[in-house]
C-alpha cells in the first residue's frame, strides 16, 4: 500500500505532460492579484536526483525530460520552475509538481501538501522547508475533504494518485464528485495514467457523466520499456482555465512526434 516512490519515473513522459498543464495553470492564476489555494492529495517528495541509481535504472527521465526539454522555451512556466530548482539544487535534480508549485505561486497563496508514504513525507517537508506550505502526512483524500472549501476560496488541486492501490479507480469520481459540490469555484485536476489495460476507462467514463463541462487531454508516447504497461497520460479537468485547451493541443503537437505503436 505505501511500497510506491516516483524516483523511479521522475521526469518521464506523463510528468512532462502533467507538469507542462500544471504550471501553464499556476501561471493563469498567478497572473491576478487575488491570492489563491493549491491542493496536492499525492505529493510525493517534490525533488528527485535524475542521477539516482533509481533513475538511470528505469530510463524513463533520459526519455523524457531528458529528450524533450526544449519543447518549453524559457519564458514557459514549467521551464522557469525547473530551472528554478536546478540552481538551487544542482544541475541533475528535477521538481516535483509541489515544488513547481511552489517557484510559481507568491506569498500570500497557501499550498497544502498531503503524502501519507512516511520517508516520501519527510522529503516532501525538507524540500519544501524554504516556502510557506503546510505538509500533512495524511491520505490526500481525507486531507482534500477537510479542507474544501479552502481560504481563500479561488484556486487549484491535483489530484495524482499512483494507482497501486486498485480501488482508486472506482473511488475517485465519488471523491471528485464530493470536492465539487463543496468547492463549484476551484479548478480540480485528475492525472491518470493510459495503460494497455485500459483500467482508466471506467472511471473517465463515470467522470465525463457527472462532469459534462470538464475537459479532457490525453497524450500517447512509447512504452518506458519492453512489457510496461502504461503508454499515455492523461488529464481530467473541471473548470478549466481559458486558453487551457489551447495550451494542451500545443503539448499534444509535440507528443505527436515521437514513435507511438497505435
Amino acid at each position: 500500500m505505501l511500497s510506491y516512490q516516483h524516483t523511479y519515473h521522475a521526469g518521464n513522459l506523463a510528468d512532462v505532460h502533467k507538469h507542462g498543464l500544471l504550471a501553464w495553470i499556476l501561471n493563469y492564476l498567478t497572473a491576478k492579484a487575488k491570492p489563491l489555494t493549491y491542493i496536492e492529495t499525492h505529493a510525493g517528495r517534490a525533488l528527485y536526483d535524475l542521477q539516482d541509481a533509481a533513475a538511470i535504472k528505469t530510463g524513463e527521465a533520459a526519455a523524457g525530460i531528458g529528450k524533450v526539454a526544449s519543447w518549453f522555451d524559457g519564458t514557459h512556466p514549467l521551464t522557469e520552475a525547473l530551472t528554478a530548482a536546478r540552481a538551487t539544487h544542482g544541475p541533475h535534480s528535477y521538481a516535483g509538481s509541489p515544488l513547481i508549485a511552489a517557484h510559481l505561486l507568491r506569498p500570500d497563496d497557501r499550498m497544502h501538501l498531503a503524502e501519507l508514504h512516511p520517508g516520501e513525507h519527510a522529503a516532501l517537508d525538507f524540500a519544501l522547508s524554504s516556502f510557506p506550505a503546510k505538509c500533512y502526512q495524511q491520505d490526500g483524500f481525507e486531507l482534500a475533504h477537510s479542507l474544501i472549501p479552502p481560504t481563500p476560496r479561488r484556486g487549484f488541486m491535483l489530484i495524482d494518485p499512483s494507482y497501486e492501490i486498485k480501488r482508486d479507480y472506482a473511488d475517485i469520481p465519488r471523491h471528485i464528485a464530493g470536492f465539487a459540490r463543496a468547492w463549484n469555484v476551484g479548478i480540480i485536476c485528475l492525472w491518470y495514467p493510459i495503460l494497455t489495460a485500459q483500467s482508466h476507462l471506467p472511471m473517465l467514463t463515470a467522470l465525463e457523466k457527472a462532469h459534462p463541462g470538464a475537459f479532457r487531454h490525453e497524450v500517447r508516447f512509447p512504452p518506458a520499456r519492453k512489457g510496461h504497461g502504461m503508454i499515455g497520460s492523461g488529464m481530467f479537468v473541471i473548470n478549466p482555465p481559458y486558453g487551457l485547451e489551447t495550451e494542451a493541443t500545443r503539448i499534444s503537437d509535440r507528443f505527436a512526434t515521437l514513435t507511438v505503436d497505435r
